[in-house]
């Protein structure tokens, strides 16, 4: 069985190899690239998707209560009018 040092040690040394390489520097550019496009598609975060659906979930609420009061309004008219 390997001893916990020696996986560490080959994990850091792993770890160094890939920092050196090409590699690192072809993540660096595709994620400048991906940010770049995703600044030009104009998206909005997580957090102001669910803060824009509660302030929905609000209006349509208040808007069910408006509806019910005109309702209301229009069938009390209607039973005063001769």
């Amino acid at each position: 069985m390997l001893n916990q040092k020696l996986i560490e040690e080959v994990s850091a040394k792993l770890k160094d190899a890939f920092s050196q390489s090409p590699g690192a520097d072809i993540e660096k550019n595709l994620r400048a690239v991906l940010q770049s496009v995703f600044a030009k598609l104009d998206l909005v975060t997580r957090e102001e998707f669910d803060v824009q659906q509660a302030v929905l979930l609000r209006t349509r609420e208040k808007l069910t209560q408006l509806e019910a009061k005109v309702a209301e309004m229009e069938k009390s008219r209607e039973a005063k009018a001769p």
